[in-house]
């Protein structure tokens, strides 16, 4: 802070600037030792994946080749492709619904100004940070050993992953708000469900939404990845139509599989313009 005299109609008035100060010596330095690093990481990744890239740019006019098939769209198959689709939607919209509800309960749970009990949500964020560790393909597969082949293996799968995320992003849209608010609503004599329901919920609807639109365009397209490991869905016909070489089947696949996922972020873009008006 700087201190400055100006002459205003013979009168000498002093005032105070505040300099923002664009230079850092330890910020510079650790920005540097991140720089470095990265690019350790990255060399020794290189060195260690020994990736050929002469083979790789060899095979680059095949993306083209391959791009170009997509596009030719073949829709001899649109029951079967409308039909995966609709289970994908389907195990999609399963999975988050579940997930939403468990989410808030847990994520209530783990909110340490709700509670107010630091071992319970510490325990809670720590089950979930590890279910949370562990990608959804995995919870599918093992589903898909606990229940067998089918929906149900890729909803419950789904529903793991998509819990613990939930867990803990509306903790922190709980945690916002501030402590002292919630006593004095407890203050007068209404109890913490009904202050949780009543004040915490309201105050964090627009984010519970963001949070939710979200993930379901991220369940929707891991759901069209998990068709592949045998949870049904587009990702069946995607895959199996690959295989086939029939590539005119998958683009469409493919294509359909853009335009809802496209559509779904539109949509919460839409429902969060609303509520902030």
């Amino acid at each position: 802070m700087s201190k400055k005299s100006v002459l205003m109609n013979g009168v000498h008035v002093t005032y105070f600037v505040n300099k923002i100060q664009t230079k850092s010596k330890s910020k510079n330095n650790f920005v540097g030792k991140v720089i470095v690093i990265i690019a350790i990481l990255t060399i020794v990744s290189l060195y260690y994946l020994k990736i050929d890239w002469m083979k790789l740019a060899s095979r680059l006019p095949e993306v083209g080749n391959v791009f170009w098939d997509l596009g030719h769209f073949e829709f001899s198959k649109m029951d079967l492709i409308i039909e995966a689709l609709l289970e994908t939607i389907s195990i999609a919209t399963l999975s988050l619904i579940y997930s939403l509800l468990l989410g808030i309960v847990f994520g209530m749970l783990g909110s340490r100004n709700i509670i107010r009990a630091k071992g319970v949500a510490v325990f809670v964020q720590s089950v979930f940070t590890f279910l949370r560790a562990v990608p959804t393909p995995i919870w599918v597969l093992l589903m898909l050993v606990c229940l067998g082949m089918g929906h149900e293996a890729g909803v419950a799968g789904l529903c793991v992953h998509t819990t613990a995320f939930f867990t803990k992003s509306f903790a922190q849209s709980f945690e916002d708000i501030p402590t002292e608010t919630l006593e004095a609503l407890e203050a007068t004599g209404t109890n913490k469900l009904s202050v949780f329901i009543n004040a915490v919920l309201p105050a964090s609807f627009a984010q519970i939404v963001a949070w939710t639109g979200m993930r379901l365009e991220t369940n929707f397209s891991e759901c069209a990845i998990l068709g592949m490991v045998g949870a049904g869905g587009v990702g069946f016909i995607i895959s199996r139509n690959l295989q086939n070489y029939d590539y005119g089947t998958a683009g469409v696949a493919i294509f359909l599989v853009f335009v809802i996922a496209y559509s779904i972020e539109r949509l919460f873009v839409a429902i969060k313009k609303k509520i902030a008006k």
